[in-house]
């Protein structure tokens, strides 16, 4: 299995929307809040050059967008 870290904001519904599929699908994952995690916020930012959430870094790869990750988890997990 791949090692999935998804950065939130609290009270995103774009966030809500993933971590809800992820929970449903029973699919393992490490869920990191960038308000609660200034050296998170720091990484989205010098990674996609924003701290743009939700984010979902697969094995060390940044994808962005709630419907892009939805899409990536349906077809690969």
């Amino acid at each position: 299995m791949k090692q999935m870290d998804l950065y939130i904001i609290p009270g995103c519904p774009f966030c809500q929307i993933v971590t809800d599929y992820l929970n449903d699908q029973g699919i393992e994952y490490k869920e990191i809040d960038i308000y609660a995690d200034d050296l998170a916020r720091k990484k989205l930012e010098e990674v996609g050059g924003k701290a743009q959430c939700p984010c979902l870094f697969v094995d060390g790869e940044p994808m962005y967008e709630s419907q892009e990750i939805l899409d990536y988890l349906k077809s690969r997990v």
